[in-house]
């Protein structure tokens, strides 16, 4: 992975490697890799990540046909 450094301004460019990294999922595959996860738990973990994304687009689905409101964030 590659990142320009501008006018010697690292911390732009390593925020930009941070966000390009976030991107790929590499921050995500480094935590599940920590440890040895079962081929039970990871065949249970993804079947659960594909049910909360399945869910996930019905909601939006459903929003852009009016059939439910979009949820309004509470003002703090």
């Amino acid at each position: 992975m590659q990142v320009l450094v501008r006018d010697n301004n690292v911390d732009q460019a390593l925020r930009v490697l941070k966000k390009k990294l976030q991107r790929e999922g590499v921050f995500r595959e480094m935590k599940a890799r920590r440890a040895y996860e079962k081929p039970s738990e990871r065949r249970s973990r993804e079947k659960a990540e594909a049910v909360r994304r399945s869910r996930k687009a019905a909601r939006k689905q459903a929003q852009r046909e009016g059939l439910i409101a979009k949820r309004k964030r509470p003002a703090r």
